[in-house]
């Protein structure tokens, strides 16, 4: 967790009454790769389609108990039960055009920058934020670091994050970072 802090990224100020959840490194080993070409592999995951069949199991999974015990009506998401981050933003980001959606994922854009790449999420059990940042190295190159933020909403939020934390450990967070690497790999390799 203690890499998520170390940086001076404006998630910080947005989300200083969050937890830092979960924290992955993204590495490349291609001296071209860059923020930019990390989020174009992310925005261009096609997730869940191509994530490995136990991922799109659990995931629809989700969402159909979500549906059934209504975690994800209207009134409990962004801009009712909870208001959006984009209105902690530093006026210069709040200006700015939110950043790049993630296709067939109910996440929301909160901001872009030439570091980070920031989408909330609210329901019923939690207000959530998926963090992509950039982490330089002294060489010049870098790498990304995925974080998940979030702010639980009382005992069902609580209870729900102990259930799915193997899961996410075990399961979806390693499938998802492979084939994100293996694509923002192939993206590299692609240019010129």
């Amino acid at each position: 967790m203690s890499a998520h802090h170390e940086r001076p990224w404006v998630i910080h100020g947005v989300a200083s009454d969050f937890e830092v959840e979960d924290v992955w490194a993204i590495e490349s080993s291609d001296p071209r790769a860059d923020f930019a070409s990390l989020v174009d592999a992310f925005v261009d995951d096609d997730f869940p389609d191509r994530a490995p069949a136990v991922v799109g199991l659990l995931w629809q999974a989700r969402w159909v108990i979500g549906r059934l015990l209504r975690w994800d009506r209207p009134d409990e998401g962004i801009g009712e039960r909870v208001s959006s981050l984009r209105e902690r933003l530093p006026d210069d980001l709040r200006q700015a055009p939110p950043g790049r959606s993630l296709p067939d994922v109910p996440f929301t854009p909160v901001y872009e920058t030439s570091e980070e790449w920031a989408l909330e999420i609210a329901n019923r059990t939690v207000h959530g934020v998926l963090h992509l940042g950039w982490v330089p190295d002294p060489a010049g190159g870098g790498r990304g670091q995925m974080a998940v933020l979030v702010r639980p909403n009382g005992l069902l939020g609580r209870g729900y994050l102990a259930a799915i934390k193997p899961l996410r450990y075990l399961i979806v967070y390693p499938a998802l970072l492979r084939g994100l690497e293996r694509r923002w790999q192939a993206g590299l390799a692609a240019r010129p």
